[in-house]
C-alpha cells in the first residue's frame, strides 16, 4: 500500500499578490531613497568602464583609432612658440609640478583636520589611480606616438595617459568632496578646464594619442566614483564626527 506524502500547502493567490505588492513597495522605496547613488554608479562607474573596455579592446588587438592621427596632426599644426610654453606648463602641472604634490598635500590636510573618512577616500582614489595606471601601462605596453620629435619626449608606455588619469582623479575627488557644499560651483569649472588643458597638452606635445587621454579619463572616473560609493556608503562627506 503506497503512502501518500504531503508537503507544505501552496500559498493562496491572495498571499502571493500581497507578497508581490510588499516587494514592489520595498523596491520603490529603495529607489526613492537611493536613486542618486544608483544614477552615480551608472554614470560614474558603469559607463566609464564600458568606454574604457572598448578602448582597451582596440589597443589589445593593435587596431588604430580613426581619430588618433588626425587629431595629432591638428595639434601639430597648432605649434607656436607661445603655445609650446603654455602646454609645457600644463603638462608639468598635470604631474610633477601640480597634481602629485597637491595629492599629497590634500591627504595630509584632511588627516590634520581629522576628516578621516574624507582623507581615506582621497587616499584610496588618488593612490589607487596611480597604481592602476602603472599596472595598465605595463599590461597594454602601447608605444608612444612617433609622428614627430617631441619637445618633451617620454620613454614609458602610452596607454592610458598618466597625466590624464591623475588630473581627472584629482578633479573628481575635489568635485565629489565639494558637491554637497557651497564650494561645488567653485570646484567644477576650474577643474574641468584644468583636466582639458592637461589632456590637450599631452596630445599637443605628441607624447600621447587622443585615445590614451580618453582611456585615462574614463578609468579615473570609474575608480574615483567607485571609491566614493564604497567609503561614503552610509552618508555624505563632512557629515557626522570627524572620525
Amino acid at each position: 500500500m503506497s503512502k501518500r506524502t504531503t508537503g507544505a500547502p501552496l500559498p493562496a493567490p491572495a498571499e502571493l499578490a500581497g507578497a508581490a505588492r510588499a516587494e514592489a513597495r520595498f523596491g520603490i522605496g529603495f529607489l526613492r531613497r537611493r536613486w542618486r547613488r544608483l544614477a552615480l554608479a551608472f554614470a560614474g562607474v558603469l559607463l566609464p568602464l564600458w568606454a574604457f573596455g572598448e578602448l582597451a579592446d582596440e589597443v589589445r588587438e593593435a587596431e588604430a583609432f580613426a581619430f588618433d592621427e588626425p587629431l595629432l596632426r591638428f595639434a601639430q599644426g597648432m605649434a607656436r612658440d607661445g603655445f609650446d610654453e603654455a602646454f609645457l606648463l600644463f603638462s608639468k602641472l598635470g604631474y610633477e609640478w601640480g597634481v602629485v604634490p597637491f595629492d599629497i598635500a590634500l591627504v595630509l590636510a584632511l588627516a590634520y583636520l581629522r576628516r578621516m573618512r574624507e582623507g581615506l577616500f582621497a587616499g584610496i582614489a588618488l593612490g589607487g589611480s596611480a597604481l592602476l595606471n602603472l599596472g595598465a601601462k605595463q599590461l597594454f605596453a602601447r608605444e608612444r606616438p612617433s609622428l614627430w620629435e617631441s619637445i618633451a619626449p617620454e620613454s614609458t608606455f602610452s596607454f592610458p595617459s598618466g597625466h590624464a588619469m591623475g588630473s581627472m582623479t584629482l578633479a573628481a575627488v575635489l568635485v565629489l568632496l565639494a558637491w554637497h557644499t557651497r564650494w561645488r560651483w567653485w570646484a567644477v569649472p576650474p577643474m574641468a578646464a584644468f583636466v582639458a588643458m592637461v589632456g590637450l597638452s599631452r596630445v599637443y606635445l605628441g607624447v600621447h594619442y587622443p585615445s590614451d587621454i580618453l582611456a585615462g579619463w574614463t578609468a579615473a572616473c570609474a575608480w574615483t566614483v567607485a571609491a566614493w560609493l564604497l567609503v561614503f556608503r552610509d552618508g555624505r562627506p563632512w557629515r557626522g564626527s570627524a572620525a
